[in-house]
């Protein structure tokens, strides 16, 4: 009986918790009105919840190996388990990494983990934005979420470069000195901008470590996490965006709801994720900085190779040719200002601006909520495959040396290799991708004309064979209904007297940029305008 009596007690105690907490939060409304929200169900938008879990992961391995890790310069005698470097001098954080690799108990493998986590996640947010990139996600109204994710990846370059130099191994080391080159390459400012961030001359690591780890633990971090709060309430506020379909338009969102199919696969995912990082931290060993040894400022390892994001700056500086001036007293090289100040300054500047840039050429003000698909937006994928050649060559061109001694090619040859690839290789791919997709078109284009190959052989009246073509499925047919957008294609201006005017300079541009895009660009039934009722002469699959 007393248990009878006690369970309405407590069962009106927690409705009494619940209607307080509602009466003053709101939570059931909020709970009434988002609970359903539906998400959509293609693999690819998973690959920014890779990104957001190798960042969960990132932040707990993180908070353990803080416990552990020393961040000083400090020059202590190893005396620790790793027999090879006993009795030598080695920083205080150099020491407490080895400390944590060998002597803590999983310390290795949260060290790899940690490590694998910042790998994965910066090429999940690469690939992410590609994919928001080749669908034109970006579009309005999400040039704002559009404008985060390049900074949270350019905040994520910095995070990862910070945390790979904490050890104060032989390898890092040798990054902070191409750091250091590359801040006093700063013209004017550099030496002082130098000594300013290592608190004197290089390397300074008494000071410079306790202020990097500052950076590395809160201020990068803490930049992270709110940037991607916000990424997550617009997403949240604005909904995902959706690929083209039967019955798909601007106006309505397919997919499934939060509770209880996203939440469950979310949860499922994150789990998957954690396995694989943890896979990979326990059999793919990652920056074994015991056989780099401590950093001593006279030497280098041979062959040395920075983590995969910040390859594209090494090879763009052992490309460069050698290049200086001296301009009013100060010595300016170019050699290095080029390729590791303005260069990335200007492509990271371009990716976020892109968005601006092509709502300018096309004069596109719409509301966008279907995805295109790549090859609808020919010259978009063309800049798109030109981008990634780009970079892929300058990627490449920081493995010159190891690329020199597998084969056995001249380190001369490959240099200039990726000297005529860096303006050859962007060109070569965006002829053919937009080639490719123009004819990806036509097929489509001819698929709904005449009907899908069915792989059966007729015989005709007159007694010659020839294929049955079949009528699509209408998921398929869907996406083969494309239209051309002619209402944002700009007309040439008409001037009576062409004079060469600023005004119509401005003009004329702009219209040939916009026939740049819109003369190969179609659009998937449903999109651009939603709903639209157009006959099928006006609903062509592009030229």
């Amino acid at each position: 009986m007393a248990g009878r009596k006690g369970g309405p007690a407590r069962g009106s105690r927690g409705a009494a918790l619940v209607f307080g907490v509602n009466d003053r939060l709101g939570s059931t409304r909020f709970l009434h009105d988002n609970i359903r929200k539906v998400f959509p169900k293609h693999w690819s938008f998973l690959l920014g919840e890779i990104a957001l879990y190798s960042f969960i992961i990132l932040v707990i391995t993180g908070v353990f190996l803080t416990l552990f890790f020393r961040p000083s310069g400090t020059g202590v005698v190893y005396d620790g388990s790793y027999t090879m470097l006993q009795g030598l001098t080695v920083s205080e954080a150099y020491a407490s990494t080895l400390h944590i690799s060998f002597d803590v108990r999983g310390g290795l493998l949260m060290r790899q983990i940690h490590h694998w986590a910042a790998v994965v996640f910066l090429a999940a947010i690469s690939v992410h934005l590609l994919r928001i990139f080749f669908t034109g996600a970006f579009r309005k109204p999400r040039e704002i979420n559009w404008l985060i994710g390049v900074t949270l990846l350019v905040l994520a370059l910095a995070e990862g470069f910070a945390g790979y130099s904490l050890p104060d191994d032989l390898l890092s080391g040798t990054g902070l000195r191409i750091m250091e080159g590359i801040v006093l390459s700063l013209p004017v400012v550099g030496s002082y901008a130098g000594l300013w961030m290592f608190g004197g001359e290089f390397p300074a690591t008494e000071t410079f470590i306790p202020r990097l780890y500052m950076v590395h633990i809160l201020l990068l971090p803490g930049l992270l996490i709110a940037l991607i709060t916000a990424h997550l309430m617009i997403l949240w506020h604005q909904t995902h965006t959706v690929f083209p379909g039967k019955g798909r338009r601007e106006r309505a969102v397919s997919g499934e709801p939060t509770f209880p199919h996203f939440a469950t696969q979310s949860a499922a995912y994150f789990l998957f994720t954690f396995g694989v990082l943890a896979g990979l931290g326990a059999f793919a060993q990652i920056n074994p900085v015991w056989l780099y040894g401590p950093y001593e400022p006279d030497q280098v390892s041979t062959g040395a190779q920075p983590d995969w994001y910040v390859g594209f700056l090494e090879g763009s500086l052992r490309i460069m040719p050698s290049l200086e001036t001296t301009l009013f007293g100060h010595n300016i090289a170019w050699n290095v200002l080029i390729p590791a100040v303005i260069l990335p300054g200007v492509f990271f500047t371009l990716i976020a601006m892109y968005p601006f840039f092509e709502r300018w050429a096309t004069g596109d003000e719409r509301i966008h909520h279907i995805l295109d698909r790549p090859r609808n937006a020919a010259t978009r994928t063309g800049i798109g495959a030109a981008a990634v050649a780009w970079y892929g060559n300058l990627w490449a061109a920081g493995g010159n040396d190891v690329i020199s001694h597998t084969f056995g090619i001249p380190l001369f040859f490959t240099t200039w290799f990726f000297r005529v690839g860096f303006f050859v290789a962007p060109v070569l791919a965006f002829v053919i991708t937009r080639r490719i997709c123009l004819s990806l078109q036509r097929r489509d284009l001819k698929e709904r004309r005449e009907g899908m190959e069915s792989g059966l052989i007729v015989l005709s009246p007159e007694g010659g064979y020839g294929e049955r073509r079949e009528r699509p499925p209408d998921e398929v047919e869907a996406l083969l209904r494309t239209r051309r957008p002619r209402e944002l294609v700009a007309r040439y201006p008409d001037h009576l007297i062409p004079l060469p005017t600023p005004d119509r300079a401005r003009a004329q541009v702009r219209t040939r940029v916009n026939r740049f895009y819109m003369n190969y660009q179609s659009e998937a039934h449903g999109g651009g305008q939603g709903d639209l009722s157009r006959s099928s002469q006006e609903e062509d699959g592009g030229s």
